[in-house]
């Protein structure tokens, strides 16, 4: 009889099937596209050529129009990974920080979001039916990743307890709106300044 020893040995982990390596390639490869497609946007508007996106990213036109047939698809597609590398920096950041410092960084990098945001607005805000589902998948990630940071600190006692974490993912984007013309650092330093506000009233533990 056979011990299968090509698939499983004793002592030694599976060795990693090539359809696996082949959709983890694929994934990073389409996480450098979508990366890439950011970072062009920023620069260059939401109207800049696919193929700029393409050379930049070091795949052919033709995989970007494979996996994003319309302009609006790859722009819903990037405005998602955004929202989720937002949200994932959370739970990364409470296993670094206390509660406090969790937060305070956590308000920064939405504040980075939403200069990010900044520049596919136009295209977010032109009413095509990809960019429908946006909002509500912004609530469903973000929102949840504040209000447990908020929480946390309101455990703590770090920050007051009357907070709502609407209110102030609307405060940190108004902030930032109010600040875009104002020179380099300013929504940061008001971020900071508002969120050092929260620990009047609270109430250590």
């Amino acid at each position: 009889m056979s011990d299968r020893s090509d698939d499983l040995d004793i002592g030694r982990e599976p060795r990693a099937r090539p359809d696996r390596r082949v959709r983890a390639d694929a994934q990073r490869n389409l996480d450098v596209l979508l990366q890439t497609a950011m970072s062009v946007f920023a620069t260059s508007g939401v109207d800049a050529p696919v193929r700029e996106i393409a050379e930049k990213a070091g795949v052919g036109i033709g995989t970007v129009y494979r996996h994003f047939p319309q302009r609006s698809d790859l722009i819903a597609a990037v405005f998602r990974r955004e929202i989720d590398a937002c949200a994932d920096a959370a739970p990364l950041l409470s296993a670094e920080h206390d509660s406090f410092e969790a937060l305070a960084s956590w308000m920064q990098r939405y504040a980075a979001f939403i200069a990010a945001k900044r520049g596919l607005a136009k295209a977010l805000h032109s009413g095509d039916p990809a960019f429908d589902s946006l909002p509500g998948y912004f609530d469903q990630r973000l929102r949840p990743a504040l209000r447990t940071l908020l929480d946390t600190a309101t455990a703590a006692g770090a920050v007051r307890a009357d907070v709502d974490a609407d209110e102030l993912l609307g405060a940190v984007a108004s902030l930032c709106m109010s600040a875009h013309n104002a020179g380099s650092g300013r929504a940061e330093r008001m971020v900071a300044l508002l969120v050092d506000g929260l620990r009047h009233g609270a109430k250590p533990s």
